[in-house]
């Protein structure tokens, strides 16, 4: 028979106490080491629109900053979902991200009946990469064949047409989507939601003439709107904006109907809830260093959107705000995706 003791009892927890100080080193070397490895942002929209413009703006930065090469992945698919979910579903270590949006970290909870992870307790916010009003284009010749040429008069035709009308978007629940249902809920016209996998798919169709109207991110569509390929009839924001100084708000162009319509767009890095807080801090600082450096911050500039940088709480904060804020806008449209 053994007999346990005292001795015993104090060698093992001594035992103990080292190897969870081992451990505690080790993890401590593992955060300070970090990355060893490339690291991974998941986009969860197509290439080409507004959140795989800002992740590919920062990635290369990072990737100087660290050491380690940080590799944008699109991941796109039911209205940012898909790709949410798999960063949710990640490790905590710090070697995947998620560059969010308004979408999957906003609407997405109030719109979905079953969303597939929770936007709060499975993400730990890092910083606001950007902020961007949605700009309201038409394909600039269909816009003129069908005579119109402002706000009012497409609201015009929308109400004497009523279906006849298609609206893109980047997917159900983005901001694009709810702008567009937000706008038809106070102007009361009707036109049919064609939802597609991000931007890009949906501006080729915008671009060929396949589309009617959308309420995109002013980014992804600033090029097309130089080119003279799109239309744009308003932006989204409360006030214009500087990257197209000459096109009015909704607000200021859709007359009493449309009094205090604003539907900007943001986007932002999230980890993993349970990846280290000083890795957290460690992208922050390096992210917000690439925002504010001319190069980047002009380019973003240009694109009409607003460079972030802001702290993990403070980001944190504004997703609370933005997700009871849309949340509001969701049931007042009616929309639900099951």
């Amino acid at each position: 028979m053994h007999i346990d003791t005292p001795r015993r009892q104090s060698l093992r927890a001594i035992a103990a106490a080292f190897a969870l100080g081992l451990g505690a080193a080790g993890a401590a070397q593992a955060q300070a080491t970090w990355p060893t490895k490339p690291v991974r942002i998941v986009v969860p929209f197509a290439a080409g629109g507004t959140t795989d413009i800002l992740a590919r703006a920062i990635a290369p930065e990072l990737g100087k900053a660290f050491g380690q090469q940080f590799i944008v992945d699109n991941r796109g698919g039911a209205g940012g979902n898909i790709g949410a979910e798999l960063v949710a579903k990640s490790a905590g270590d710090g070697y995947t991200l998620l560059m969010g949006t308004v979408g999957t970290h906003g609407i997405n909870r109030a719109l979905y009946a079953r969303l597939p992870y929770d936007p709060i307790k499975d993400f730990a916010p890092i910083t606001l990469v950007a902020s961007v009003p949605n700009v309201m284009v038409m394909n600039t010749e269909k816009a003129r064949a069908l005579g119109i040429g402002n706000v009012q008069d497409f609201i015009r035709y929308a109400k004497a047409n009523p279906g006849k009308l298609n609206m893109a978007s980047s997917g159900n629940g983005t901001s694009i989507h709810l702008a567009g249902e937000l706008f038809k809920t106070m102007t009361g016209t009707f036109m049919l939601h064609m939802p597609y996998r991000g931007s890009a798919p949906a501006l080729l169709d915008m671009v060929g003439g396949n589309m009617d109207v959308m309420f995109d991110n002013l980014p992804s569509s600033m090029a097309h709107i130089k080119a003279g390929k799109l239309k744009a009839l308003a932006v989204t924001s409360a006030q214009r904006s500087a990257a197209l100084p000459d096109v009015p708000t909704v607000e200021e162009a859709g007359g009493p109907a449309l009094k205090g319509f604003e539907a900007s767009s943001w986007f932002g890095l999230l980890a993993p809830a349970g990846t280290p807080p000083d890795v957290v801090q460690r992208i922050q600082q390096e992210v917000a260093k690439a925002l504010a450096s001319p190069a980047v911050k002009e380019r973003l500039l240009a694109q009409g959107a607003i460079p972030g940088g802001n702290t993990p709480a403070e980001f944190a904060g504004l997703i609370d705000s933005e997700h009871r804020k849309w949340a509001q806008v969701v049931k007042a449209s009616g929309a639900k995706v099951d």
